[in-house]
């Protein structure tokens, strides 16, 4: 009765670390800022001004500067509701396509 608890014992062991997984680290945070934002020095409505994480602008992306908020509460454009500006907003417009500027050579 000890012996076969015994084993019982070794192969619960044996089968949970079989399953264990090594995961490989997440990505360094600055390594996905620099991929998914534009550029510090990108001309607004440039192909280079777009910010991946949210598919807008990156100059008009009030999720990355939320400094940009009152401007566009100040000028009618925003959704309470969402938080974010209403020309962005594609739940309340889910037709809303945001193109990214054209990329020039």
């Amino acid at each position: 009765m000890v012996r076969s608890s015994i084993v019982l014992f070794i192969v619960a062991i044996l089968a949970t670390s079989a399953c264990k997984k090594e995961s490989a680290p997440p990505p360094a945070a600055d390594q996905h800022a620099e991929s998914a934002h534009a550029p510090a020095n990108a001309k607004p409505g440039s192909y280079e001004d777009w910010c991946d994480e949210h598919g807008v602008p990156e100059s008009q992306c009030t999720l990355c500067h939320p400094d940009l908020i009152a401007a566009f509460k100040a000028t009618g454009d925003w959704c309470e509701e969402h938080t974010l500006p209403k020309s962005h907003c594609k739940k309340c417009n889910p037709n809303l396509v945001i193109e990214r500027g054209k990329k020039t050579n």
